[in-house]
This record gives structure tokens, sequence and C-alpha cells, in this order.
């Protein structure tokens, strides 16, 4: 059973470089020619990477014809291709912007070196990260190498001339998704888009209309601008643009009334020069449609002809001579002729009825014309005079009107400085019932602070009293330790029994009145007068540890222990106390000294 091969050379030839002999599945020689000694096939010179038609990666197949891949050779290693009647080896689906690819299947003995060796003839490759574990990732410097390095999936490969496993290994070669080919495409999508919206910005902004011009405020120089434009055909939509936005703001008032007038007057004539334009422009039509009328006269004149052409060569003198494709053709031109000479005609009738028409109906108003042409001329000449004293008369409407404004402008500038000086006299009442207002809340708060001040001077005189009265508690108690040492000093020492009595006994009142005694040094007392006036600045109290940090600027050999001992001892003086529930719980020392004081 044997399997068809669409090259069987290339088999020997894959055969033949691993040093076995080109067999079939049969078992039969493929070649009968091979020389073992050789190492390849006689008549068949060696493979050179360099020759034409042999680079690493073939121009692209069509789609409709198979597949075949050849050997390559490199420097170190050579690649063998896979049986061309196998399916192509399956590829995962090809991420966006993909520059990387995964190479499995590697000998154990592939180095980077190698590796480099076979993939650089598909691009330029930019970085290689090799595994342990015969696997590797390749990352190209442009797309379109990726699809040729694709091609090298499913060669054997082989290192040398050895046939050790770890020297040969079936390449895999697939699609890789990595970070860097991402943000790249990214990045290059993201310039896209910004090269596009830049694009629709400029073709928006080119097919947009220009913003028409801003308006100019109303003054004197303008309105003689206007009024000079509004005399001139090409300047005067522009200026009764201007008029009427000028007019619609409300710029009209009793002194620019005239000059308002004036510009509407000139508006006004401008209407006959529009008849008039009015009256050439139908002069040219009526031209226009004498020219039409002749060259369509003419028109039929020619298509009549072109008629009678078809109609003699349908005759039977010469129909006879035509073939049938020449007669159907005579016969379809002469109809569209016809169909085209009739609209035509058509059309030439309908303007002469028109024209009939018009003429009609001036015969019979001709004499009414004539008429109402001489009584239009009187009314216009009559509208023309009644114009001339209208004008008159509000010209001298203006000047009164300018006479009153004078008058009125005098009487406000009196009244505008009596109505200023009311003004100044009402805001400085008001600045000076703010100032009062702002004098009580002053004066109040001072009481208020006063208050506290005296509270706080109390407050330190009674610390004050407090350490004075403990002071005199240690002077008294280190009084009395001095007498009793001196006491102790003059005993007999003869004696020692009676010498050890006497101490004994000395030494018992001692110790009750240290024990009786809660503060034992000046440091102590110190402590607790430090520690009574920060707690009375803190009546809601206070934690060790914050007592502590406290006292610790002023000495930083302080401790929390030394402090907790001492407060727990004057308990007169300190209590402490628990608040807060729960995880919240907190221990809080506060100052009771005065309590204490009304107890003892």
């Amino acid at each position: 059973m044997g399997l068809p091969m669409s090259d069987p050379t290339a088999w020997a030839t894959a055969m033949n470089n691993l040093g076995m002999a080109p067999m079939g599945m049969t078992g039969q020689p493929l070649l009968p020619d091979f020389d073992p000694a050789l190492g390849m096939m006689t008549g068949i010179p060696p493979i050179n990477p360099m020759m034409p038609g042999l680079g690493i990666v073939p121009p692209p197949i069509p789609p409709d014809m198979p597949a075949v891949k050849e050997i390559i050779h490199c420097k170190s290693c050579t690649l063998f291709p896979p049986n061309p009647h196998l399916p192509p080896p399956a590829t995962r689906e090809r991420p966006p912007g993909c520059k990387t690819v995964f190479v499995g299947g590697l000998p154990e003995n592939g180095t980077e070196q190698i590796i480099m060796e076979v993939f650089e003839q598909c691009g330029e490759v930019i970085a290689i990260r090799k595994s342990k574990k015969n696997f590797c990732h390749i990352r190209f410097a442009e797309e379109f190498m990726v699809d040729k390095a694709l091609y090298l999936s499913g060669y054997r490969i082989r290192l040398g001339s050895s046939t050790d496993k770890k020297d040969t290994g079936r390449l895999h070669v697939d699609f890789a998704q990595a970070r860097d080919d991402l943000y790249e495409w990214e990045c290059k999508q993201r310039m896209l888009a910004r090269e596009e919206r830049h694009r629709r910005r400029l073709e928006e902004e080119r097919f947009r209309p220009p913003s028409p011009p801003p308006v100019v405020h109303y003054s004197d120089h303008e309105c003689s601008v206007v009024a000079e434009k509004l005399k001139d055909d090409t300047k005067f939509l522009e200026a009764i643009q201007t008029l009427l936005t000028w007019i619609e703001r409300g710029e009209v008032n009793r002194r620019t009334a005239n000059n308002f007038y004036s510009m509407i007057q000139s508006a006004n004539s401008h209407i006959r020069r529009l008849v008039n334009e009015k009256a050439a422009h139908e002069k040219e039509m009526e031209e226009a449609k004498e020219k039409f009328k002749l060259a369509l006269s003419g028109i039929l004149v020619q298509f009549e002809q072109i008629v009678a052409v078809y109609h003699s060569a349908s005759k039977q003198k010469a129909w006879d001579h035509f073939t049938k494709a020449q007669r159907k053709n005579i016969s379809v031109w002469c109809k569209q002729a016809e169909e085209i000479r009739n609209i035509h005609n058509d059309e030439l009738m309908g303007i002469r009825r028109e024209e009939e028409m018009e003429m009609s109906d001036e015969e019979i108003e001709d004499p009414s014309e004539m008429k109402e042409t001489e009584e239009s001329a009187l009314v216009s000449q009559v509208e023309a005079l009644k114009e001339e004293n209208d004008s008159l008369r509000w010209q001298l409407d203006a000047y009164r009107n300018e006479v009153e404004l004078l008058k009125q402008e005098q009487g406000k500038a009196s009244r505008d400085e009596d109505t200023t000086k009311e003004q100044q006299m009402k805001l400085l009442q008001q600045a000076l019932q703010g100032m009062q207002k702002h004098l009580l809340k002053v004066q109040d708060e001072y009481k208020k602070r006063e208050a506290e001040l005296e509270k706080v001077r109390e407050d330190k005189l009674k610390i004050e009293t407090l350490l004075e009265n403990l002071k005199e508690q240690q002077s008294i108690a280190d009084e009395e330790d001095k007498e009793r040492d001196a006491t102790d000093c003059q005993g007999n020492e003869s004696s020692t029994s009676r010498v050890c009595a006497c101490s004994q006994e000395k030494e018992c009142p001692v110790e009750k009145t240290l024990s009786n005694s809660p503060v034992k040094s000046e440091r102590e007392v110190l402590l607790v007068g430090i520690i009574s006036t920060f707690l009375h600045v803190h009546p809601f109290g206070a934690s060790i540890e914050y007592i502590c940090s406290y006292l610790q600027r002023l000495d930083s050999k302080i401790c929390t222990a030394e402090v907790e001992v001492l407060m727990t001892r004057l308990q007169n003086t300190f209590r402490q106390e628990l608040s807060g529930v729960g995880a919240s719980l907190e221990k809080r020392w506060k100052f009771c000294g005065f309590d204490g004081l009304k107890m003892t």
C-alpha cells in the first residue's frame, strides 16, 4: 500500500540527509541511482540557500494551487518540510497588531543563535525570550513578518548532522498575544482616529457657510457712512441690513429721528431703481423669447426636411433596395423624428397663442391705460409735493425737539446734583448704622472675653494654692525626716540589741509617715502640678498616653508607668473613668482636686 506523493524527490532528499536510503512505503527504493557513499543522490547538485528560488520564505502561493514546501539549509541546522498530505497546523485567532509568535518543539540543545539564524530570514527580529522547556517567543519589527514565520510551522529541525533526540524537534509556530503589540496597535488606532477627526473637522470648516459680519453700533459717523452706502447699488444690501438692525435695537430717538428719516427716504428712492432694473430685465427676457422663437422655428424646418427624407426613402422605388435591418432602422428613426418634431411644434404653437392673448388684452385695455397713465402721472406729482411738505414739517419738528431736549438737559443737570447729594447722605447714614452695629458686636465679644479671662485667673489662683499646700506638706515631711535622723544618731551605740530595737522602733514611724504621704519628692510635686493644670484645661479628661506625650516634651526621661503610679496614689486629686462602648472603650484621667479639698 503506497501513499500518493506529489514530489518524491523532496522525500528522497530528506531521507538522504538523514543518512537513510530513500525507500517507499512498500519497501521499494524511490530512486535507483542512490549512492550512499556520497550521502546524496547522484545527478542532483547540493542545495544552496543562496540559489534562486530557494529563499527561506517563497513568494505567496495561489489558494487553488497546492503548497509544496522545500528543505531549508542553514549554517548550523537543517529544516525538513512536513508531509504535504497532512492538514495544515492549527493556529489560534490572530490578536490585533500581532508582531510576536510562539515557537514550540525546539531541540533541547537549541540556542538563541540558532533560533535567530532560522527566523531572522523572515524579517528583523527585535527580541527573543527563550524558555527552558523547549519553546520561545519571538517579536518582529512588522506584522507581515509574522506570516512569514508561520510558514515554518510543521518543519522538523535538525542541528548539524546529529540524529540525537536532543538535537531534533518539530517546530510549531503560532500567534502570541503581547502587551507591547497591543499597546502599539492601540496607539496606531488612536493616531488614525485623530487624523480622521482632523480631516472631518477640516471638511466641516470648508463646507460651513461663513458667519455674517457683525453690525457696528450707531454713531453719527457710521450713520453718514450707511447713508452713502444706501445710495450705492453695490452696497445697498449691506447698508439696509445695518439700518434694519439699528431700528430693531431701538437706536431711534428724538435726536436721531432726522437721520433715520433721511436713510429711510433714500431706501424708498431705491425702489425706483429697482423698478427700472425690472423693466430692463423684462426687455431682455422679451428679446430672449424672440431669439428662442426664431431658433425653434429654424429647428422645426430642419426636422421637417429630415422627416421628408425618411418618407421619400420609405417609398417603393428606394425601399426595395434596402435590407431588412436597414428598413427597420429607417422606420424607427422616422418615428423618433416625427415625435420630436411634434413636441417642438406644440411648444412653438403655445408660445404664439400666449403672444396673441397678450396682444388682445393690450388692444382691449389701450384706451383705459392711456387714461390711467395720465392719472398716475398726476398722482405721482401730488405725492412728490406731499413728501416735500412732510419732510419740511419733520425738520421743523426735529428743531423743536432739539430745543426741548436742551431745556430738559439743563433741568436734569440741576436735579441730578440734588439727587446725588441725597444719595451720598443716605450712603453715609447707612455706613454709620453699620459701624454702630459693628461696635455693639465688638463690645459684646469684649465682655465675653473678659468673663472668660476672669474664670481662667480664678482657676490659676486655685492651682497656685494647691501647689503651695503641696510644697508645705513636702517641707514638713522633710523636717520630720531630719529630726528622726538626728535622734537616731544620738542613741547609745554600746548595746546593739537596744540600738537595733530603737532603730526598728524609729524606722517603723518613718515608714508610716512615708507610706502616709503620697508625694515623696519635689519632682513628683512638680509633676502633680503640671498634670493638674493640663487636665484642668481638658475638662473631659485625657488618656495616659496623651498626658505622657505632653510631659515628655518637658523631660524626655519621664515614663508612662511612673506617671500612672503617681496618679493612682493621688485618688483625691485625679480620677480614672471609662468612656466609649465596645471596641472604642477608652480610659481617661480627670482632675478632681476641687472635689478632693471639700472631701478632706
